[in-house]
């Protein structure tokens, strides 16, 4: 089961990558856009978005008929002064009765002109998806477009977390590349994900850094439950010299979070186990160390994930330390875990506000 809706879209339409979208459906009010610089933009849905006037009320939601099961569900959020008042509005979002994203006025100018993707895996157990935006003060919730994918029911390690936590994507690194995946370009991701270049993330004084990568077939790749791509690992980074590689990645403090690394021993001169050691270390934790040849050999995908609880800061600190050689990683995928809790919506008191997240933001 899949949808892709066009907020504010009057008709059916197919985007550059063969997506497509549907007319804009499912909505309990609200009125239709159209972002001021359309020639800006590529494809239909984003220059179309849909907005909830004060006059229909504080709450405002999307009702999906889905069948029940994982769902990875993406939204793309643009101002472009649609409205003429040049002033972006503050609004909270939830899914499944669970506030995931809150929206502040002002935006970054990048976010406010060319709008950002935000993403999250939930779990709908009761045949409606519902994805609702609160109004604060008078402003009016906006979305451009809503996306629905079914996924695998046991991805992302769910036998542990089980069905009641939402995961909010907080940063999906791919290393050695720049963005890419649907939305973003031709790549394939069966799961709807897209991904984000590492650079933007890198310390500043970390190592001296370069990218590699290789056209060869990566095995292990688009494999159930998680189906992660080939073309993750294919490029990765190492480090030039010698020296650690860290990276920094906003969060928001006490809330876990699910870590997840890609690896992939792409580089044809390493030939045997230990060739390769390097130590993950989080938040001046060290939580694993890693040679990659030794768990799968060579051009083979190797992935595992790590959980911090109740972290107190609002940067993730992830340094990935060498022992024999330099390190090389592949992909990072940093997601808060939100526990399912009807009574974080805005309107019950009990709050727990999400930062904004900007996943990818349009050139």
């Amino acid at each position: 089961t899949a949808y892709h809706i066009d907020c504010g879209g009057l008709t059916n339409s197919t985007d550059n990558f063969n997506t497509t979208w549907l007319s804009d459906r499912f909505y309990t009010a609200g009125s239709i856009g159209l972002v001021s610089e359309p020639l800006r933009f590529l494809n239909l849905q984003e220059k179309t978005l849909r907005f909830f006037p004060i006059s229909a009320g504080k709450e405002n939601c999307y009702l999906v008929p889905v069948p029940d099961g994982r769902y990875y569900i993406r939204t793309f959020t643009v101002y472009d002064n649609y409205d003429g008042k040049w002033r972006t509005p503050s609004f909270d979002v939830s899914v499944e009765g669970t506030l995931v994203f809150s929206w502040r006025s002002p935006w970054p100018e990048e976010v406010y002109l060319s709008g950002a993707y935000s993403d999250l895996f939930a779990f709908v157990s009761d045949g409606e998806a519902d994805v609702c935006f609160y109004s604060i003060a008078t402003d009016s919730p906006v979305i451009a477009s809503l996306e629905l994918i079914q996924i695998d029911p046991a991805a992302y390690d769910s036998s542990s977390l089980g069905n009641n936590s939402i995961l909010v994507n907080y940063g999906r690194l791919s290393f050695g590349s720049g963005q890419w995946g649907p939305g973003l370009s031709n790549d394939t991701d069966v799961f709807g994900r897209s991904w984000q270049s590492d650079a933007e993330y890198r310390f500043a004084n970390s190592a001296g850094v370069k990218s590699v990568s290789t056209a060869k077939n990566v095995v292990g790749t688009d494999q159930s439950p998680n189906y992660f791509p080939m073309k993750l690992y294919q490029t990765a980074a190492t480090v030039i010299g010698n020296g650690a590689m860290e990276y920094e990645l906003p969060v928001d403090a006490k809330l876990d979070y699910l870590v997840w690394f890609h690896f992939a021993e792409i580089d044809g001169s390493v030939t045997k186990s230990g060739q390769r050691v390097f130590d993950v270390v989080i938040n001046d934790e060290n939580v694993s160390r890693v040679d990659i040849f030794k768990e799968v050999g060579s051009f083979a995908a190797c992935s595992w994930h790590h959980t911090v609880n109740n972290l107190s800061s609002t940067v993730l600190s992830v340094k990935f330390v060498p022992v024999v050689g330099v390190p090389l990683i592949c992909g990072l995928e940093n997601y808060a875990i939100v526990p399912v809790d009807l009574s974080t919506v805005p309107d019950q008191g009990n709050n727990i506000h999400i930062s904004m997240r900007v996943f990818d933001s349009w050139d």
